[in-house]
């Protein structure tokens, strides 16, 4: 009997290492759970050009926009663990398992991370004519005006939403939430002073803060951003344990054998590092990454273990 299950153990791992080293042997369904035209979607489109010239197998974005990438990411969790269907994901994964009692996916139980591909760092910005020239003054102010002043996200439960209420736990301070449909919303109404705060990726308000309608206080990053070389890091202003990026990871189906898994994540780890990629990414402000399947996983839970305690802490509850 041992002996069978041995052999059926290993043909199952030589058909697996088969598999592997023939895929792959049709098109790749790329699955971005946000419209066309996106930050989501620029990442994506170009880890497909590159999977699509290195594999010899094109690669095809699929849109599938709607409750707040959830739709998208349900469809990746249902289909099948081939490698053939991989999904680009952003922060919402992990803080959507905090906000919805019923989703249709596991996070960790239903896909098989590959890769953890780019990071946009966010910075704290406040209306150019606020009178808190540092992150320190502008706490200082909070603290002396509890609940006088609010700040503005792109809405409940998205990422500069809970960025925000992570500062505002580690600060000690009282800010009002303003939600809008949407970060230009939300960036307009700071740069005319109606709202006093936003935590937002670098690349939309950088050129409001270089004319001096918006006042970058910090970047939330380990160090300074090229395209804000002016504005502190968060740990030079004060507060080094803020730790929040919109990032970009590539996920498979649960199930996805394992060395077509570690293929991907070879294939993209080559794309991310390439020049061409690495200069496009620049200019939109966002960094490459590198690592292994380990390691994605790994950040992956501790996001979610962090966002679980933010909702907790701010008694979040989604719209």
């Amino acid at each position: 009997m041992n002996f069978r299950k041995c052999m059926v153990c290993c043909m199952t791992l030589w058909a697996a290492s088969a598999q592997a080293q023939n895929y792959p042997v049709k098109p790749i369904r790329f699955i971005v759970g946000f419209p066309p035209g996106g930050a989501t979607e620029f990442v994506a489109r170009l880890i497909g050009q590159k999977l699509t010239q290195s594999m010899g197998q094109q690669v095809i974005i699929d849109n599938r926009p709607g409750a707040a990438g959830n739709l998208g990411i349900e469809l990746a969790a249902r289909a099948a663990p081939d490698g053939y269907t991989v999904l680009l994901v952003a922060p919402n994964i992990t803080i959507s398992p905090s906000l919805y009692k019923k989703l249709a996916y596991d996070p960790v139980k239903d896909f098989a991370p590959i890769a953890r591909v780019a990071a946009v760092p966010m910075v704290i910005v406040t209306p150019g004519n606020l009178p808190t020239p540092t992150l320190k003054d502008f706490i200082a102010l909070a603290k002396a005006k509890p609940g006088g002043l609010n700040y503005a996200s792109s809405g409940v439960g998205t990422s500069l939403h809970l960025a925000a209420e992570l500062f505002k736990l580690q600060a000690g301070v009282n800010l009002v939430h303003v939600a809008y449909k949407g970060s230009s919303l939300a960036m307009n109404d700071v740069i005319s002073g109606q709202v006093h705060a936003l935590f937002i990726g670098i690349p939309a308000p950088a050129p409001h803060i270089k004319t001096g309608r918006l006042r970058g206080l910090a970047v939330i990053a380990s160090q300074r951003s090229a395209t804000l070389p002016d504005v502190p890091t968060v740990a030079e202003a004060g507060m080094p344990n803020l730790e929040v990026a919109t990032w970009y990871g590539v996920f498979a189906p649960g199930g996805t054998p394992g060395a077509i898994v570690n293929k991907l994540n070879h294939e993209i780890n080559q794309a991310m590092q390439s020049a061409d990629v690495k200069e496009k990414l620049a200019a939109q402000s966002t960094d490459a990454i590198i690592g292994t399947p380990e390691e994605f996983s790994a950040y992956v839970k501790k996001e979610i273990a962090k966002w679980a305690e933010v909702v907790r802490k701010a008694g979040i509850q989604p719209e």
